[in-house]
């Protein structure tokens, strides 16, 4: 009898670490095309900033793009405008880590395929602010801007806009816990020349929610 319970008992424990580790065990799967975004549960990610970038800038090349037609139908100098993109300064609650990389990749990517900007490479663009000794903030100045425009055309890569990108964020928190975070991504484009800017903004709100009663507590589902 003391051995049956023995053998039982350690069959237990077998089954239970195999269990335990089976479930310890880390897996993945390549997503396609058609599924959804993985929300992230503490942070914005992916079904945060892809659709944030997309509205974002399909707003700034939509309106360049009518301004270019105004121009050519009145018989104005119509051409691409040579932009230089300096960036994605965060400003939000959250650290952006490696998105932030992938957010100047994505937006850089759009609006070099566009037919209204023609970009200056990123290298060139880091090693004209170097030659400078200037930051991104440092040619809203202007003597800081002639500065950097003389470094380009010098490096045969002159330029007429500056391109800037912005991540904010606002949050309103519940007595329980749970919290509302407003994350918004603002493109400035600055004409050097005349010292005017434009602006596109795009915001996405995202719930967090520390069980999924305060999820249904909130909005139900």
């Amino acid at each position: 009898m003391q051995r049956r319970q023995f053998l039982a008992s350690v069959g237990g424990l077998a089954s239970g670490l195999l269990l335990s580790g089976c479930r310890g065990r880390q897996t993945a799967h390549v997503l396609k095309d058609k599924d959804e975004d993985m929300v992230g549960s503490h942070s914005a990610g992916a079904e945060t900033w892809e659709p944030l970038i997309a509205e974002t800038v399909g707003k700034l090349l939509g309106r360049q793009s009518v301004v270019l037609q105004t121009a050519a139908m009145e018989g104005l100098p119509a051409g691409k405008k040579k932009i230089c993109f300096l960036g994605v300064e965060n400003k939000s609650a959250e650290e952006l880590g490696d998105f932030k990389e992938q957010i100047y990749q994505k937006i850089d990517t759009c609006i070099t395929e566009s037919d209204v900007f023609v970009p200056i490479t990123r290298r060139w663009v880091e090693s004209g602010l170097k030659q400078c000794g200037l930051r991104p903030d440092d040619l809203m100045v202007p003597n800081n801007q002639r500065t950097f425009a003389a470094i380009m055309e010098k490096l045969e890569q002159p330029f007429e806009y500056l391109l800037y990108a912005t991540v904010t964020s606002g949050t309103t928190r519940s007595n329980n816990k749970d919290y509302q975070r407003d994350y918004l991504l603002t493109l400035e484009l600055v004409n050097i020349q005349t010292g005017t800017s434009e602006k596109e903004s795009e915001e996405l709100r995202k719930g967090y929610h520390k069980s999924r009663l305060g999820k249904l507590k909130h909005y139900g589902v």
